[in-house]
């Protein structure tokens, strides 16, 4: 939409606002026109006696019939020139008629020249150069026109049959030197294809010219043979001019408007400059423009374009002529501004304000349309550099360096080692919590930059995780190590450490953040491979396993070792491989192992020690899998199975005769869940069990935890006649208040006591502690571990009842236990009983 127009008044043009070629051929043509003046005054005055003027009558009304037929002209606009369409081959037609031929180029130039002061005061033409110029061309045309009518012509009379063709030679040599010159010019001017103004100009030129010469022709007829007649020619003359005016102009629009439908089709565009260069162009291609300038108008500014005509470069020239100003808005936001300097030297017309305002509307729309191009483009690239690199530290991230790196180590030699260096930032979580995120970040951004001015020739910097940043060097230089590697290979291990050593000691140094000076630790893992044999990716994952390898060992800088993958891989696999085992009937086995009377071998009970026999990894011990299935969900089917396996087991025994109970090891989520007395409940209730033939079995750390909970689960068992063991007493700090204060029905002493008793009087007075307590509290007390014949006799003489361990029995599967416990039963040994040692005794 158009808010408001204003029209700039004309700049005055000048001499040197015109190209070098237009000012030379300016010269050439006015001097050529003063010679053909010159030289025709001095020619004798030597007229048939039939002309009806004398000499200089007939002078003056050539001069008169000059200006009027420029004053009567019309200008036509081509580009940003004008050229002008007046009744000259008239004029001349008749001059030639009424005054001496030599004469004629003084009258031209003398009538033209005052026609064309008048002009340009009354039009605010101010352009003397063009005016001269164009007074110089018609002059030097009527110069060729009147030579060459008066060589064919001669002393013919006025009624003579040579007369017309020799005044229509004549018009005919004033179109072809006017036309030429006019071609000339604005190929010189525009620096545009000759062909294509001389069609244009020759198409506006040419009807005119042929009226010029049939009304000059019937002029000089009408004034041989009646004067009279010349009255009728104003009123001709007026219509004709008015006809021809509204062809110029129709035919002027139909050119703007198609030239209109051009430069709106190729507005359109992704940038803000591309539509500035075609708005521009097509302001000038369809207006005719000498210039065209657009002021943009967007919230980080205003930018300014400009362009001028081919030849009107300069200055003045180009903003000589008439402005017209709009301003550009969509949906009442300003866009910008467009102001179009017309070629045509007269004020402008309302057809050209209209096209204007109409152009400058779809030019606004352009421009707002390439804004919104333009920010999806920016937010497209924002999107693409968020997606490859860090928004923090602005390093790439894992996946850029995977699609940067894997690349790069395809153009790589295959034998090339490469090295990648994983950096994890020590007590981070501190920083955080302790600086808060903002300082965290800042933390992080220091670092960033640190490993950024760090880094060599060729590797890359990426942050991998929240504080973990890695380093790919692809380029590592072997060192001749013979015992880095095997036979004496080059080892490039050396070289990467080093570097990571020294990476490590800068990051080191002191740093300031939120006013705290504080120096960062990391930790590194280094892996060094070959180009050919893996991708980042793997690197990576090498280099973490180092990290954690390093973290283990409590060192800075870590090494990937082979070995770790096995390891790292099963424990990944193993709670899916679990879910499998549950499904499987025979993974999940159970393998127990009685306790008995130290004195008679008779049993007392059977601990329960479960077992999963890996399909792939072998038969594994609980060390191996229990830690990750309390930390899982697989908790509850896991316990459930274990009871129902200890139950059976515990149901065969009772069946062939052999009552004593059944011992299973209880975990710590376990007696935290206030839903696991039902769990039990139900597994007794399914295999038909009394509650007295099960114990569970808590450790001393399982005791002291969340003691309100577990208090309440372990009332609730008791209370159902489920039996609790506490197991491995006095290895910890509260053995005695986890007795005191909750009521069990065994203890279970720890074996690394009794192994140590013989020989330690501290190991001795603590089995015999925990036997005595036992005795007073009323609780069974079950020694752990018993190995040798020794230990069982030192057990006997402290007054110890009950023992397990591989002297009277090794763990064994449940198909084989109704067989054992069968034989220990049946045998009564009479074992020699050998007192401890009197040094040993408290």
């Amino acid at each position: 939409m158009t808010r408001f127009s204003r029209v700039q008044p004309l700049r005055d043009g000048s001499w040197l606002g015109r190209p070098r070629p237009v000012r030379i051929l300016t010269v050439v043509v006015v001097v050529a026109a003063l010679a053909a003046v010159v030289l025709g005054a001095l020619q004798p005055v030597d007229r048939p006696a039939d002309r009806p003027l004398s000499p200089l009558d007939g002078v003056c009304v050539a001069a008169v019939l000059a200006a009027i037929a420029q004053l009567a002209g019309l200008r036509f606009r081509l580009g940003p020139d004008a050229v002008s369409v007046s009744w000259a081959e008239a004029a001349v037609i008749v001059g030639f008629v009424v005054a001496p031929a030599g004469w004629l180029p003084a009258a031209t130039l003398i009538g033209t020249g005052l026609a064309w002061l008048l002009l340009a005061w009354f039009t605010g033409l101010r352009n003397a150069a063009e005016v001269v110029h164009l007074v110089a061309s018609m002059t030097l045309g009527v110069s060729g026109a009147a030579l060459v009518t008066a060589l064919l012509a001669g002393d013919v009379p006025l009624h003579g049959a040579r007369l017309p063709l020799a005044l229509v030679a004549g018009g005919v040599t004033y179109l072809l030197i006017t036309f030429g010159l006019v071609v000339l010019t604005l190929t010189l001017r525009r620096d545009a294809e000759p062909t294509q103004i001389a069609t244009r100009v020759l198409h506006a030129k040419l009807p005119m010219s042929v009226g010029n010469v049939l009304v000059g022709l019937i002029a000089v007829f009408a004034l041989a043979r009646e004067p009279l007649w010349l009255l009728a020619f104003g009123p001709a003359l007026w219509l004709l001019h008015r006809t021809y005016r509204f062809h110029l102009r129709a035919a002027e629009e139909r050119r703007m408007w198609e030239a209109f439908a051009t430069a709106t089709a190729r507005l359109p565009g992704t940038s803000e400059a591309e539509v500035a260069r075609a708005g521009l162009r097509g302001a000038l291609d369809v207006f005719g423009a000498r210039r065209a300038e657009l002021e943009v108008r967007t919230e980080s500014g205003h930018r300014r374009y400009a362009q001028d005509s081919p030849g009107l470069d300069e200055e003045v020239g180009a903003r000589s002529g008439p402005a017209i100003t709009r301003s550009m808005a969509v949906a009442g936001r300003p866009v910008g501004e467009l102001t179009v300097w017309l070629g045509e030297p007269s004020l402008p017309v309302p057809q050209d304000e209209a096209a204007i305002t109409a152009y400058g509307e779809a030019l606004a729309g352009a421009l707002h349309d390439a804004a919104a191009h333009q920010r999806i483009a920016e937010l497209d690239a924002r999107v693409a550099h968020d997606r490859v690199h860090d928004p923090l530290t602005g390093l790439v991230n894992r996946f850029a360096l995977a699609a940067v790196g894997d690349p790069l180590l395809r153009t790589l030699e295959r034998d090339r080692h490469v090295a990648v260096l994983l950096l994890d930032v020590v007590d981070f979580r501190q920083v955080n919590s302790t600086l808060g995120h903002r300082g965290g970040d800042e933390v992080l951004r220091l670092v960033a930059g640190r490993l950024a001015e760090l880094a060599r020739s060729g590797e890359i910097v990426a942050r991998t995780g929240d504080d973990e940043f890695a380093l790919l060097a692809p380029t590592v230089v072997a060192l001749a190590d013979s015992a880095g590697w095997p036979q004496g290979e080059p080892s490039p291990l050396p070289v990467a450490l080093r570097r990571a050593r020294e990476l490590v000691e800068q990051l080191r140094l002191p740093m300031e953040v939120a006013g705290v000076r504080l120096a960062i630790e990391v930790t590194v893992g280094v892996v060094v491979a070959r180009a050919g044999q893996v991708e980042v990716g793997e690197l990576l994952r090498r280099a973490s396993l180092a990290v954690g390898r390093a973290k283990e060992l409590g060192v800075t800088v870590g090494t990937y070792d082979s070995g770790q993958d096995a390891s790292s891989t099963d424990q990944l696999a193993l709670l899916a491989e679990l879910q499998d085992a549950f499904v499987a009937d025979d993974q999940i086995v159970l393998y127990l192992q009685p306790a008995v009377d130290l004195v008679t071998s008779v049993p007392t009970g059977v601990e329960a020690l479960v077992r999963w026999r890996h399909p792939r990894r072998g038969q594994l011990s609980p060390g191996d899998f229990l830690p990750a299935v309390e930390r899982s969900e697989l908790l509850i089917p896991f316990t459930r199975r274990v009871l129902d396996l200890a139950l059976a087991a515990a149901a065969n025994w009772n069946a062939h005769g052999i009552d004593v109970p059944v011992s299973v090891n209880v975990s710590a989520r376990s007696l935290t869940d206030p839903t696991f007395p039902a769990q039990v409940t139900e597994a007794l209730r399914r295999h038909r069990t009394p509650a007295s033939r099960l114990v569970l079995e808590i450790t001393e750390s399982v005791a002291v935890s969340e003691q309100e909970i577990v208090d309440e689960v372990l009332a609730r068992l008791r209370a159902s006649g489920v039996q609790v063991s506490l197991d491995d007493f006095g290895t910890g700090f509260s053995s005695l208040a986890s007795v005191t204060r909750m009521p069990v029905d065994e203890i279970k002493i720890d074996r690394s006591f009794v192994d140590e008793m013989i020989d330690s009087a501290a190991a001795g007075a603590v089995v015999r502690g925990a036997v005595e307590l036992g005795a007073r509290l009323g609780v069974r007390v079950v020694a752990e571990g018993i190995e040798t014949m020794e230990q069982r006799a030192a057990l006997i003489a402290l007054g110890c009842p009950t023992a397990q361990g591989y002297h009277f029995c090794k763990p064994m599967p449940a198909d084989k236990i109704v067989q054992a416990l069968s034989q220990l039963a049946a045998t009564s040994p009479a074992p020699q009983i050998a007192p401890l040692r009197a040094e040993d005794a408290s």
